[in-house]
């Protein structure tokens, strides 16, 4: 396993919180039919960011926004170079997504190749009639045309360096950080 050194902290739990409810007052603002609005967290660390968001929106309207869990390792096109084995948890959609206004979320939008596969694995359960994309950071480098709806922040980088997301829910502490691959030699 690659190891990283901190470069530098981007956002704090305060900072993350804040952002947070921008991107909850924007989803308002742009979503026409709430009744038809569902959030979609990719697994691992889109689903507290779709969790959260659902939390704010239900506080903000008094109105409950459905929330499903897409695990994508089976539609990655990187397969081969993961691991021996891909792990796959359970993908959680409790409600149709035909017709649907999606909002898919993750963590950070980096090749755009996660995105593919989480579209890909979405529509094997259905046709929503639009599909968003939310990311907490955008730090560019795209291999792929897609781009998100909801950015938290955008943030340059190079390619040496890796954005690493903290959530209280999986990491047990609150963060966002800029890292650098250590070199292999060190």
């Amino acid at each position: 396993m690659a190891l990283t050194i901190v470069k530098s902290q981007l956002m704090s739990a305060s900072e993350i919180d804040r952002t947070l409810v921008r991107l909850a007052h924007e989803i308002l603002e742009q979503t026409k039919d709430l009744n038809q609005l569902a959030f979609i967290g990719i697994r691992r660390r889109g689903v507290p960011l779709a969790q959260r968001l659902a939390a704010k929106i239900a506080s903000l309207e008094n109105r409950e926004v459905p929330v499903g869990i897409l695990d994508i390792n089976l539609y990655r096109d990187d397969l081969s170079t993961v691991g021996p084995k891909p792990q796959l948890n359970a993908t959680e959609i409790p409600f149709d997504v035909t017709g649907k206004d999606i909002i898919l979320m993750d963590d950070v939008l980096y090749t755009g190749r996660t995105i593919r596969a989480s579209l890909d694995a979405l529509f094997d359960h259905g046709r929503p009639s639009r599909v968003q994309l939310l990311v907490l950071i955008d730090r560019g480098h795209r291999e792929l045309p897609i781009e998100a709806r909801y950015v938290g922040r955008t943030v340059q980088t190079s390619d040496v360096e890796i954005i690493e997301v903290k959530f209280r829910e999986i990491d047990e502490m609150e963060k966002v950080l800029l890292c650098e691959r250590a070199s292999e030699t060190a």
